[in-house]
């Protein structure tokens, strides 16, 4: 048995206080990813920013997380993009409400977003797929992602199979990849604090798309 009670820290980087919030939980998400962005960059800090946790709950009842990257955040909520036959885009039909969170570690922070995700239009999807690498797109076509495949060199062998008819051709979008677009109804922002008295800040949408702000204790 390996004991890990003594691995802790303590958190003093900052503060969040209802004085300094705005109304709308995006407008304070995209000051903070930005200040975690110029947080020395992330070849200092060593983070992704907008590399972030999506839960959902699977077919088979457990819920289930997962790392992928956040590529557009707006006024309508946050977008990703991802294969719709996979483990998470089944999950995501069956039961669309979902949850994001976000763990920037060198300032001390966390987002954490319910929301209710839906497919973008196919004009998003098609406009993010174009704009990826050729071998980005390739690796899109060539992966049944999350099913079973014999090796690794089954993948690979198709893979160059695809790059030898799609030399010097435009690859198009698969219609089973694409976006999804999560529509928050909920934003917690967390920010560590010295004793363990950690400042947490919720946003809860309202009937009239208004947002009551609400402190939670640690």
């Amino acid at each position: 048995m390996e004991d890990l009670s003594n691995y802790r820290r303590s958190y003093e980087k900052s503060e969040l206080l209802e004085s300094n919030v705005p109304e709308d939980p995006i407008n304070l998400f995209h000051r903070w990813f930005h200040e975690v962005e110029d947080y020395g960059g992330p070849e200092v800090s060593g983070e992704e920013v907008n590399a972030m946790t999506v839960s959902t709950f699977g077919l088979d009842g457990f819920p289930k997380a997962r790392v992928v990257l956040l590529k557009k955040y707006n006024e309508e909520g946050f977008i990703f993009y991802t294969n719709y036959n996979s483990e998470k885009g089944k999950a995501i039909e069956q039961n669309p409400n979902i949850c994001l969170s976000f763990f920037w570690h060198s300032a001390e922070r966390q987002v954490i977003i319910k929301g209710v995700a839906e497919k973008t239009t196919e004009i998003i999807s098609d406009n993010y797929f174009d704009s990826r690498p050729d071998g980005s797109k390739l690796g899109a076509v060539v992966s049944n992602q999350s099913e079973v495949i014999p090796s690794r060199e089954f993948l690979e062998e198709n893979l160059k199979e695809l790059e030898i008819n799609y030399a010097n051709k435009s690859i198009p979008r698969p219609k089973n990849w694409g976006g999804y677009l999560v529509r928050p109804v909920q934003v917690e922002f967390w920010q560590g604090r010295p004793n363990r008295l950690h400042d947490r800040i919720r946003y809860s949408v309202q009937n009239d798309f208004s947002w009551k702000i609400e402190r939670l204790a640690p």
